[in-house]
């Protein structure tokens, strides 16, 4: 078992799954996601960048494994990034372990680094809310609704709160607030080209970045993209507006292997299957697939297993 724990937050790793939950005053993003697990096959990588005053953990999911981030494609900052977590400087050492830890299991379960068909995480708990600016969206799993604050323009207040069905939703786009650009929240139905602003726009929130909370607009998107990827036969692919995750593998990447015994179950078979494993490591190894250093570190992640 790995952990680390810092003001950001806790994270546990235990072979099979990194557990992530939020610190108390962890960015209103994280606190509104709450207790996540990735499972290692959603994982690409993981590292530890180093700076003067401790670093970042960081953990790199595959393509389409997580909603939330297909909603923000890559927009997040580091603070509301729910996979970075900033280190300490007396915990560099922890979170360079934790790093190893993670690395042996992706090369031992031979996890590839390419994108996924389907979402391996489900995203916000239902209901959610969030966003700022001139108003706030909500979404129960059935029906999206906006409301409206005294901030808004009388285009929007004079119509009312505006809710539709999630079966009517076509796509849905988050963008946050860059320097003097306003950011928004905008949902696309079958009502034409939309070439109102946001700010006028009675689908959409207009997002001033006002404040932190401005961001958690996000974690609405993602979970109507939830949603839509599953009632939809045929998912759009990374930074559309289609609720889907990414484009399925490419075929030259390695299928998943199946996940090592566990050694607690004491049974013949999972004592041979680690055996069969090394062997295939040394194999590797020989080929000049694996590294020493790789193929070591490999070699005693499955002995501990034995």
């Amino acid at each position: 078992m790995a952990e680390i724990i810092q003001r950001d937050g806790t994270w546990t790793f235990d072979g099979e799954t990194v557990r992530i939950v939020p610190g108390g005053k962890a960015h209103p993003v994280r606190q509104g996601l709450g207790e996540l697990a990735i499972p290692v096959q959603a994982l690409a990588g993981i590292s530890f960048e180093s700076e003067r005053k401790g670093g970042r953990l960081r953990l790199r999911l595959r393509g389409g494994a997580c909603p939330v981030l297909l909603a923000a494609e890559g927009r997040l900052k580091d603070g509301a990034d729910p996979y970075v977590l900033t280190v300490e400087k007396d915990r560099t050492g922890v979170a360079e372990y934790f790093v190893d830890e993670v690395r042996n299991a992706l090369l031992i379960e031979q996890v590839p680094e390419g994108p996924v068909d389907r979402f391996l995480l489900p995203g916000p708990s239902l209901p959610v809310s969030g966003g700022g600016g001139d108003g706030t969206a909500s979404f129960d799993g059935e029906t999206v609704r906006l409301t409206w604050n005294w901030k808004a323009e009388e285009s929007k207040t004079a119509g009312g709160a505006v809710s539709f069905p999630v079966s009517a939703v076509r796509g849905v786009r988050w963008l946050p607030s860059l320097g003097l650009e306003n950011g928004y929240l905008r949902f696309e139905l079958d009502r034409g080209p939309v070439t109102a602003p946001p700010k006028f726009d009675p689908y959409s929130l207009d997002l001033w970045g006002m404040s932190k909370k401005e961001n958690t607009a996000v974690l609405v998107a993602a979970a109507v993209l939830m949603r839509l990827a599953n009632t939809r036969e045929t998912p759009g692919a990374p930074g559309e507006t289609a609720a889907a995750p990414a484009a399925p593998p490419s075929p030259s990447a390695p299928p998943a292997a199946p996940p090592s015994p566990s050694p607690a179950t004491g049974d013949a078979d999972d004592h041979d299957a680690l055996l069969r494993r090394l062997r295939e490591l040394g194999e590797l190894h020989r080929a000049g697939v694996l590294t020493d250093e790789e193929f070591g570190a490999a070699k005693q992640a499955v002995l501990k297993r034995l």
